[in-house]
């Protein structure tokens, strides 16, 4: 089994470019996967993609060293251990809001004796060889949501439970949890508070910290903030926002502005 590349990137002490796949699509991804995108997450919540559809991307993704990861629809055993056994090297679980939920999280994330994870890693010993059991425990990288207000008031309980190696933070939902309108980018004080607040408790235990964001620009500010993954856009934003774009310019019409607030 080949290293986990975005181990390897935060071993450098490097921030992580992550392109996130919302189109159900194997050739959408493997365009994507040639774009330069450190790790690619596979949106299991928000985007459009079914399981069957998901092999196929992570198939497209595997003819480059991207390494892939996906976000889970939910905190729900069977899609988790699913998805690790297709082969993904990170799962993305969204909505944990407290220990108990972290700690059912990372249960089934890994092999016994660390974990419940349950054995038949069917695509995943073909695409990652036959150590793959005996390493996988080591190398997948497990990232707990963090997008409530209820999650904040949990956050350090969340953050000391063994074997969690980062968190990802939604703006939108945070956003949305604080009041606020849910979108990237967030400007509002108190979510940016927020935001700031995530990334130093997350640094205080030592774990990794990704990001949504809507705008490169962002991003960059995020990294410069101490976080390890960003992601900005998606396959589907980034059709549309060309396509409207191009649609613009041949009306002579301006072109459409701001981050937007969707997937």
């Amino acid at each position: 089994m080949q290293p986990n590349g975005l181990r390897q990137i935060w071993a450098e002490d490097k921030a992580a470019l992550n392109g996130w796949l919302a189109i159900p699509s194997s050739f959408s991804a493997e365009i994507m996967a040639h774009q330069g995108f450190d790790t690619l997450t596979v949106d299991l919540q928000h985007g459009v993609a079914d399981y069957q559809t998901a092999i196929t991307m992570l198939q497209a993704v595997a003819t480059t060293r991207t390494t892939p990861l996906c976000r889970v629809p939910w905190n729900e055993p069977g899609i988790i251990q699913r998805m690790l056994d297709a082969g993904v090297m990170g799962v993305i679980c969204p909505m944990v809001n407290n220990r108990a939920e972290a700690e059912a999280f990372l249960s089934v994330m890994r092999y016994p004796p660390r974990g419940t994870r349950s054995f038949g890693p069917i695509r995943a010993l073909y695409a990652h060889g036959p150590s793959y059991p005996a390493k996988a425990n080591d190398e997948i990288v497990a990232f707990a949501m963090i997008e409530t207000r209820e999650a904040l008031a949990n956050l350090d309980d969340i953050l000391s439970v063994p074997g969690l190696d980062a968190v990802y933070v939604g703006p939108s939902d945070l956003a949305a949890s604080l009041g606020y309108p849910p979108r990237f980018d967030p400007e509002e004080p108190a979510v940016v508070d927020a935001i700031r607040h995530i990334i130093a408790r997350v640094k205080a235990h030592g774990l990794k910290a990704g990001i949504h964001n809507g705008s490169a620009a962002y991003a960059k500010k995020m990294i410069a903030a101490g976080f390890d993954l960003v992601t900005v856009g998606s396959d589907a934003r980034f059709m549309a926002a060309e396509a409207a774009n191009v649609a613009a310019a041949m009306q002579d019409r301006p072109a459409p502005g701001g981050n937007g607030g969707t997937y």
